[in-house]
């Protein structure tokens, strides 16, 4: 699948995740930004267009269980996929409530994260038309 231009937004406070993260999204043509938390992606967002959000559950201060739900609250419509280092069941049923469209733990395999983030940008831009 190949879609151009793609925007990707990477929030994880962990600085490592989002070095490595970027590299793979990089080298897959994406265009990743890096944000340490919600807060600082809430700061920047309004004047950066996304295509995808990729967001870590366990943040310092507001979570990423809170701002997807917040962001599908105020009628945000750029999908979300929840990324965290707990491979909990129950957490992929709360990330699915809040509004995201898919659940990774942080040791999933790159190539699944990445085929995700396009799957979710197809389905985006198909359902935006």
């Amino acid at each position: 699948m190949h879609l151009p231009d793609i925007h990707i937004a990477v929030v994880d406070d962990d600085e490592s995740l989002c070095r490595s993260m970027g590299r793979l999204l990089r080298a897959s043509n994406l265009h990743p930004r890096t944000f340490s938390s919600a807060e600082a992606f809430l700061a920047e967002a309004p004047r950066q267009e996304f295509d995808c959000i990729l967001l870590d559950v366990q943040l310092e201060g507001m979570s990423g269980l809170e701002l997807c739900r917040r962001l599908t609250r105020d009628g945000g419509t750029v999908p979300v996929i929840i990324i965290s280092a707990l491979d909990d069941p129950d957490l992929k049923e709360q990330a699915a409530r809040a509004g995201s469209f898919r659940c990774f733990s942080k040791t999933a395999p790159g190539h699944e994260v990445v085929t995700a983030l396009l799957q979710a940008v197809a389905h985006h831009r198909r359902s935006s038309r």
